[in-house]
């Protein structure tokens, strides 16, 4: 129990020395405890306790809660791009080398702001399976959708513990900016059949996200060319995390919108 105990306080030493000390107190971003908590919870209820809790129930309708949801998401999610934009991107970041300022700057500060704002944004967006379980829309709850709700929280976390700002925050605004056309969509899709009708543009929303992940992987692997004041182990992954999802959101807009064009013709 001693070396276990060792090994446990030497990994939180790790933790600590590498964490960013302006935002590592931050809400939600002290102790990785926490988020895993949360993690493991939302797994359980999506895929265990919600479906057996909903077995013998109708499904609920939801209606006003997801118009109110889904409006937030857009406001939020235009909130973190403009934020992302001020804080770096429009007017400080160079997109072909950007390291990570640690100082007090302002700009630097509204950077590390956003990306909490993008972190506490993905902890928010598990909402989007638990309506799906309440609603017994049980196909939406696929492995993709899991996973993408899973690993995009911890990577958040990551950025914001460990990088809140710098080369990576561009994937948070072009993200950003995916997610407001998302959610407009559900916002309309929330108002009922009459509404839904008119929604032709759905499989376009997947395709933006797989322009996304073009972007993120050209600006990432460029940092394996190129020598930049940011860490290689961080681009590596990015640009795999940029890979996997390329692939699953490819094979879902084949599966679902590829079979159903031949079938038409």
């Amino acid at each position: 129990m001693s070396n276990y105990a060792q090994l446990v306080e030497n990994f939180q030493s790790f933790l600590d020395e590498k964490a960013d000390p302006r935002t590592r107190e931050w809400f939600l971003v002290d102790s990785p405890g926490v988020l895993f908590t949360i993690l493991a919870s939302y797994l359980y209820f999506c895929n265990i306790a919600g479906p057996r809790m909903m077995k013998n129930k109708k499904p609920f309708q939801l209606k006003g809660v997801l118009i109110a949801y889904n409006a937030f998401q857009v406001v939020f999610s235009a909130y973190i791009a403009w934020e992302g934009l001020q804080g770096g991107w429009l007017h400080h970041y160079s997109f072909k080398c950007q390291p990570v300022d640690y100082s007090h700057d302002p700009v630097a500060l509204r950077m590390a702001r956003a990306c909490w704002c993008y972190f506490f944004c993905k902890i928010i967006e598990l909402l989007d399976t638990i309506f799906f379980v309440l609603r017994k829309k049980d196909r939406q709850v696929s492995f993709l959708h899991l996973y993408h709700h899973t690993i995009m929280p911890f990577c958040a976390w990551v950025g914001t513990r460990y990088l809140p700002g710098g080369h990576g925050t561009l994937l948070g605004v072009i993200n950003s900016v995916v997610h407001i056309v998302m959610y407009s969509y559900y916002l309309l899709a929330a108002f009922g059949p009459e509404v839904q009708k008119y929604l032709w543009w759905k499989k376009y929303i997947t395709t933006m996200q797989l322009v996304q992940f073009c972007i993120v992987f050209v600006h990432c692997a460029q940092l394996l060319v190129y020598e930049c004041n940011y860490p290689k182990s961080i681009i590596v992954a990015l640009c795999a995390n940029a890979i996997i999802f390329f692939y699953m959101f490819a094979d879902f807009f084949k599966k679902n919108y590829g079979e159903k064009k031949k079938k038409t013709a």
